[in-house]
């Protein structure tokens, strides 16, 4: 099919163009691009053939240019491209330009600077509470509802979706054993989340306000924070996750501007506790979105957590994160912490689907209660969109091989 002609209703046609940097089969060369249907746009020659003044923000290999850029460029470029691949007078000039996505490699969309990791989904919580912490009371621990929980992951283990996921070593210990011991995780486990991508930075000092979430983050991508469960239930007293997360966390190779995403805007769950006034968005403009999220493994949907659910939002995040005066650089990224929902089949990690093991899924190759070498975890979703249409985001995928 002609690249500018798509199938009606195409999730990834003119109302989305994600972003992402690819290079050409037998090309080493890096290039920005925006996803159109099945097949990759050079951006930075676009906006060069319709006289665009922001061609050399995107003529670069990572997309940290264009994120440190700000709002009012973003709008631009977005709307730049938009008219570009909509109006018939460019075809002619943007044919060339178009490459299907077949023949292309997919990188790393942007540098990362630092990455943080969340814990924001009331129902999450409650299970891994429940499953950790048995026999009775509150499975949530008393801050959980004044505060997004967090901590600092490795950014430098942040990889392309279609990367393999090396089986992490480390120490575990069953409650029943003497001693620890080393050797490769039994229990390797996915967290389906949503990562938020930062564009421009603050300063040290000067924590960022709930109104001013949409001036920083440019846009957000899928990411699966893979993590080695008999690894972190050892190591995580009393200091929280640590090798357990650090050895990969894939991301997609789009990331959708938040502009593309207005129409998915919801109000977030009630909040049950009254909220200090840097995280009080009771007055705010909706800052949930409404993100259908689908978990497949090995081909076979196992989940479908519903990111609407999340009790913080990604703007309460960053104001946490910057409220003690943090500051924030271009490429940080930050991940909302597994999405869950309140029913089975919307449960975001198989600690959850399968209750900590006690319950194995059926699969038609056979049970599952973690992974095994081999296995292919592949996240996708999709948000809604202007006039009815769907707004595609960008899968993350990886296969498990043995370390």
């Amino acid at each position: 099919m002609p690249p500018f002609d798509l199938p009606e209703g195409d999730p990834f046609g003119p109302h989305n163009l994600p972003y992402g940097v690819y290079s050409r089969t037998g090309s080493g060369e890096r290039t920005v691009g925006v996803r159109l249907g099945d097949h990759v746009l050079d951006a930075s020659a676009a906006a060069r053939a319709i006289g665009s003044p922001h061609a050399p923000l995107l003529s670069r290999p990572t997309l940290n240019p264009l994120l440190a850029a700000g709002r009012t460029t973003w709008s631009e470029v977005r709307r730049t491209l938009m008219e570009a691949v909509t109006d018939p007078a460019h075809r002619a000039a943007l044919e060339p330009l178009l490459h299907p996505l077949a023949e292309v490699t997919l990188h790393l969309p942007f540098e990362v600077a630092d990455y943080v990791d969340f814990y924001s989904s009331e129902h999450h919580a409650r299970n891994a509470g429940a499953i950790f912490r048995p026999g009775g009371g509150d499975a949530l621990l008393p801050n959980w509802k004044h505060l997004p929980i967090g901590y600092h992951g490795r950014a430098g283990t942040v990889v392309v979706s279609g990367t393999d996921v090396v089986r992490p070593s480390g120490q575990r210990k069953a409650p029943a054993d003497p001693v620890p011991v080393f050797g490769p995780s039994v229990r390797l486990d996915i967290e389906a989340e949503v990562g938020f991508v930062v564009g421009v930075p603050s300063r040290q000092g000067s924590p960022v306000a709930l109104a001013d979430f949409r001036e920083h983050v440019f846009g957000l991508c899928l990411l699966n924070d893979w993590s080695a469960r008999d690894i972190q239930s050892w190591e995580y007293v009393p200091l929280g996750p640590f090798l357990a997360k650090s050895f990969a966390t894939s991301v997609s190779a789009w990331i959708t501007p938040l502009e593309a995403l207005e129409e998915a805007r919801v109000a977030p769950p009630e909040r049950t506790d009254p909220l200090l006034p840097y995280l009080d968005d009771t007055a705010s403009e909706p800052a949930g979105y409404d993100l259908r999220i689908s978990v497949a493994l090995n081909g076979h949907v196992v989940s479908e957590p519903p990111f609407s659910t999340m009790y913080w939002t990604a703007a309460q995040q960053l104001a946490h994160l910057t409220v003690n005066g943090a500051s924030l650089r271009t490429g940080d990224l930050y991940g909302s912490g597994t999405v869950s929902g309140p029913a089975d089949h919307q449960r975001g990690s198989l600690l959850e689907l399968t209750w900590n093991g006690r319950d194995p899924l059926e699969l038609p190759d056979g049970k599952r209660t973690f992974l095994e070498d081999g296995d292919i975890v592949t996240l996708s979703a999709w948000a809604p969109g202007p006039d009815g249409l769907r707004v595609g985001l960008g899968e993350v995928s990886g296969r498990i091989v043995t370390g």
